[in-house]
C-alpha cells in the first residue's frame, strides 16, 4: 500500500475501509529556526583535475566562499591526487551511507557537520555546497569549527522536491600564513612574513576582476612597502583583506566528500498532519444512494471545522466484476454488491481510470480545488494489485504468477483468501516494463 498525497489538480494518490477519523502524525525532526545561511551562488564550471591544473601558465578562477562571490567550482572528490591533504569523513546526516535521501520538510534548515581535519596544523577552509537537483548552480555557505575538527554548515531548503549537497575542504595558505603572522614577535620573522603574504594576496588579485583585483594588488604591495612592521603586520590581519581572500581563494587542492548526499523535502504535512478517511461511495445525499466526488464537497467545510487537514480516500479506480466480493467477504455477491475498491481495474479501464459511479476525472480535480479552499488536500491509496479483469492481465499475463493448474496466483494471507485481487509479480522477466508503468501511475496521479 503507497499513499500520496495531493496537493494540486496535477498531483494525486490511492487504500483502505468505512468513514473512520485517524490521526496520522509521521515523524520527524522539530521545526528548526529558519535563519539563512551566508551563502554564495556557484555558477556551474568545471575544473580539471589537480594534475592538470599545476601545469597551468595561470591559476583558474577560485571558487567563492564569501556572500558576494562570483565564480566557484563544482565539488571536487578527486582523492588520488597526494597533495589534497584534507581528510573528510564522519559527514552527518547521512543514512546508509548516503544509499537513501535524508527528509525535510520546505523551510527547514539542513545542519551538516563533519570531521575534517589534515597533517599538521596548518589551517583549513570548509564549504558547504548545495543545489536543487538538476540545476546547473551550486550555492553554498562556509563551515565553522565546532570542537575537535568537527565542522558545521548549513542551508535551507525553500521548495518541494529533491536537494544534493556536499562538504568541500581545502588546505588554505592564507589562513594559515594570518595565524602564524598574528603570532611572530621579532620583527625580522614579521617581515619575512610579510613578504611571503605578499605574494599570497599578489596571486589572489591575479584570480580576481575589477575592483577587487586592484584592491588585492594594492594591499599585496602595502604588505613590502617601507612602512613600519607593526603597521604592515595590521594589513595583513585586516578582515577586509581576510574576506577578499576567502572570495579568491585558490581551490586547485580542494577535496569535495566522496558522493553527493541528498535530501527529499516535502510538504509541511509530511511532518504533521490529521487525516480523516472516507469512502466516497457512502457520502450519497440518501440512504443507499452510491457517493460522488460532488456529494464528498459536503463535508469538507465539518471536516474541516473539525480540524482535519488530510481527506483520505481508497482506490477510486473502476472495480472488478470477476470474483467480486460481496459483504462480509462472501463469493456470492448480489446484483448490487459494488464490491472492494482494492479489487482494481474491469472493462471500464485500470489504475489511471476513475469508478463512473464516482464521476469524472474533472470532478475529481474540482474536488481537489474545493478542498484546498478549506485547507485540506486529498490523499489517494495506489494500491499496487489488480482484479482479474484489469486489463493488464490479458495485455501483460506475465507481471503476474500463474500457479501449475494454469491459473493466476491471487493474494493470500493464509488462512486468509483475495480471489478478487491479483498482486504484481515483481521478479518478472519483464520487471522493467512493469517499473516504469507503476512509475506512469504516479507520474498520471
Amino acid at each position: 500500500m503507497i499513499k500520496k498525497t495531493v496537493t494540486d489538480e496535477k498531483t494525486l494518490i490511492p487504500a483502505e475501509p468505512a468513514p473512520v477519523s485517524a490521526i496520522s502524525p509521521t515523524g520527524s525532526t522539530a521545526p528548526t529556526e529558519t535563519v539563512a545561511p551566508a551563502e554564495t551562488v556557484v555558477p556551474a564550471q568545471s575544473i580539471a583535475p589537480a594534475e592538470t591544473a599545476a601545469e597551468a601558465p595561470v591559476e583558474p578562477v577560485s571558487a567563492a566562499v564569501g556572500a558576494d562571490t562570483a565564480a566557484a567550482l563544482e565539488p571536487i572528490s578527486d582523492a588520488a591526487d597526494g597533495r589534497k591533504r584534507v581528510i573528510i569523513e564522519g559527514v552527518s546526516p547521512e543514512i546508509d551511507g548516503g544509499r537513501f535521501p535524508i527528509k525535510r520538510t520546505v523551510g527547514d534548515v539542513v545542519v551538516v557537520e563533519a570531521d575534517i581535519f589534515t597533517d599538521g596544523h596548518d589551517s583549513l577552509s570548509c564549504v558547504l555546497q548545495y543545489r536543487r537537483t538538476g540545476d546547473a548552480a551550486w550555492r553554498e555557505s562556509a563551515m565553522r569549527v565546532l570542537v575537535n575538527d568537527r565542522w558545521q554548515g548549513e542551508f535551507q531548503v525553500l521548495e518541494l522536491g529533491s536537494y544534493e549537497y556536499c562538504v568541500t575542504a581545502w588546505v588554505d595558505p592564507f589562513k594559515s600564513w594570518r595565524h602564524d603572522l598574528s603570532r611572530w614577535i621579532l620583527p625580522e620573522d614579521i617581515a619575512l612574513a610579510l613578504r611571503v603574504g605578499e605574494q599570497l594576496v599578489e596571486k589572489a588579485g591575479q584570480r580576481a576582476a575589477g575592483e577587487d583585483a586592484k584592491w588585492l594588488a594594492r594591499r599585496a604591495g602595502a604588505l613590502v612597502s617601507e612602512q613600519a612592521v607593526d603597521y604592515r603586520r595590521q594589513l595583513g590581519l585586516d578582515d577586509e583583506l581576510a574576506r577578499l581572500m576567502d572570495r579568491y581563494a585558490d581551490r586547485r587542492l580542494a577535496l569535495g566528500y566522496s558522493k553527493l548526499l541528498q535530501v527529499s523535502v516535502d510538504d509541511e504535512r509530511a511532518r504533521f498532519s490529521t487525516w480523516y478517511e472516507m469512502f466516497p461511495r457512502s457520502c450519497g445525499a440518501a440512504p443507499g444512494k452510491h457517493g460522488t466526488f460532488k456529494d464528498c464537497e459536503a463535508w469538507l467545510p465539518r471536516l474541516a471545522a473539525l480540524g482535519f487537514d488530510v481527506l483520505y480516500f481508497p482506490p477510486v479506480h473502476p472495480i472488478g466484476r470477476i470474483n467480486r466480493k460481496g459483504k462480509n467477504n462472501t463469493l456470492t455477491p448480489g446484483p448490487d454488491d459494488v464490491g472492494s475498491p482494492w479489487a482494481i481495474g474491469a472493462s471500464e479501464g485500470g489504475h489511471k481510470d476513475i469508478l463512473p459511479a464516482l464521476g469524472t476525472l474533472e470532478d475529481f480535480r474540482q474536488l481537489v480545488q474545493k478542498a484546498k479552499e478549506h485547507g485540506i488536500e486529498i490523499a489517494l491509496d495506489i494500491a499496487l494489485q489488480c482484479a482479474p479483469d484489469h486489463p493488464y492481465v490479458k495485455q501483460h499475463p506475465d507481471w503476474f504468477r500463474w500457479r501449475p493448474d494454469g491459473t493466476v496466483q491471487y493474494a493470500e494471507n493464509p488462512p486468509k483468501k483475495y480471489q478478487d485481487i491479483y498482486p504484481f509479480n515483481f521478479e518478472t522477466g519483464d520487471w522493467r516494463a512493469l517499473w516504469d508503468e507503476i512509475k506512469s501511475i504516479f507520474e498520471f496521479w
